[in-house]
Formats: structure tokens, C-alpha cells, sequence
């Protein structure tokens, strides 16, 4: 009886590890196999793309370039004599690599409160506000992935200032954010239709 009792231990933690473990995409360079791992996030970005009008695959493409869809990723950190840690280059963290200052802001603006830089919801929703915001301060369409990406990097004022233009090997990552855009946009076009039937058949 004991010998079951552990069988049965071992098995439900099994599951309740398996449940809380992080999903990963095992191949980030293609939207559809994305989606199809975790089909929660491809309703996220949906809906993000519902609020706020960006397409989903220019969003997917930023975080792409962002975290490689980590969900705790950070700078690196540079250490004093290999031993001891110094302080990161920014606050950058989570899927969206949002800093403080910004995070504040969105959770502020929506009254997501609640939300967290490392949950893919809440990171997905993040990048959605932040495109729409630059749409209306700076008029950058939301399909200009470039420029969004840009204005994402050296933020709004940043952007304003065209400190990019200081910074020739940003442009060329805004220029790869683009082509991996478009890239994402041809791939979601041939499973969207069954993404679809997948998430809205739980209803």
C-alpha cells in the first residue's frame, strides 16, 4: 500500500512540474510551429492584435529579436575580477524585454495591474500597447515594422531625436526585425485558418 502511495505521489507531482514548466519554442524561426506548441499563446496574440490593432506577426517578430521568447531573459551582466557582480546595463526583462519605466506606464494606462514582464499574455499585450502608442505620437503605421521596432529600441523621445541614425548597426537589426516579420506574415497565412478552428473550438 505504501509502495502504491508513492507510485501515485511521484506521478502527481510529475504533473503538476510538467503543468507549471515554461514553454519554449523548440523552433522560434517558424510562427506556425509556435503557435502550434502552445496554442495559449497564439490566442494571446490574437487578442492583443484585436486591442490594439498591431498585426500579430510584427509583434512576434519584436519579441523574437527582444528575448528569443525567454521568458526571464536580461541584459548580461558584466563582473568586477570574475568574482563579483556588477549592476545590469538596464531594467530590462521578460518576453518583451520591457523596462521599468514603461512597464509602470502600461500597467498604469490599462490597469493591468497584475501583470507580469515574464508571463507571454501579459509581455504580447505590452507590445501591442507600445506599437499603438507610437502610432499616435510619432504616426508610425503599425504594419511599418521597422520603424516600430526602432522607436521600440531607443523609445518615443529616442525616436523623435533620431538617435538611430548614430547607430548603424541598429538599423541593420531593424532591417532583420522586418525581413523575420515578413517572414512570420507568409508562414501564419498558411495555418491561421486552422489556429483559429483549434482555439475558438474550446468555446
Amino acid at each position: 500500500m505504501k509502495y502504491l502511495l508513492k507510485i501515485v505521489t511521484a506521478f502527481c507531482l510529475i504533473i503538476v512540474l510538467t503543468s507549471c514548466a515554461t514553454y519554449r519554442p523548440s523552433n522560434p524561426n517558424n510562427i506556425c510551429d509556435i503557435f502550434w506548441g502552445e496554442t495559449d499563446w497564439y490566442e494571446a496574440a490574437r487578442d492583443a492584435q484585436h486591442k490594439w490593432g498591431t498585426p500579430i506577426y510584427v509583434m512576434m517578430a519584436i519579441m523574437h529579436q527582444e528575448s528569443r521568447f525567454v521568458d526571464d531573459a536580461q541584459p548580461e551582466r558584466d563582473w568586477f575580477l570574475w568574482v563579483i557582480p556588477l549592476p545590469r546595463s538596464s531594467s530590462a526583462y521578460g518576453y518583451a524585454q520591457a523596462q521599468d519605466p514603461a512597464w509602470e506606464e502600461y500597467t498604469t494606462q490599462t490597469g493591468n495591474s497584475g501583470a507580469d514582464r515574464d508571463d507571454f499574455e501579459d509581455a504580447i499585450d505590452f507590445i501591442g500597447w507600445y506599437t499603438d502608442g507610437s502610432q499616435k505620437r510619432l504616426k508610425l503605421s503599425k504594419w511599418d515594422t521597422y520603424g516600430q521596432y526602432l522607436a521600440y529600441h531607443e523609445g518615443r523621445g529616442g525616436y523623435e531625436r533620431k538617435t538611430y541614425n548614430k547607430k548603424p548597426w541598429l538599423k541593420k537589426v531593424a532591417t532583420k526585425v522586418k525581413n523575420r516579420a515578413a517572414t512570420y506574415n507568409r508562414q501564419l497565412k498558411s495555418c491561421q485558418a486552422d489556429l483559429n478552428d483549434e482555439v475558438d473550438s474550446w468555446w
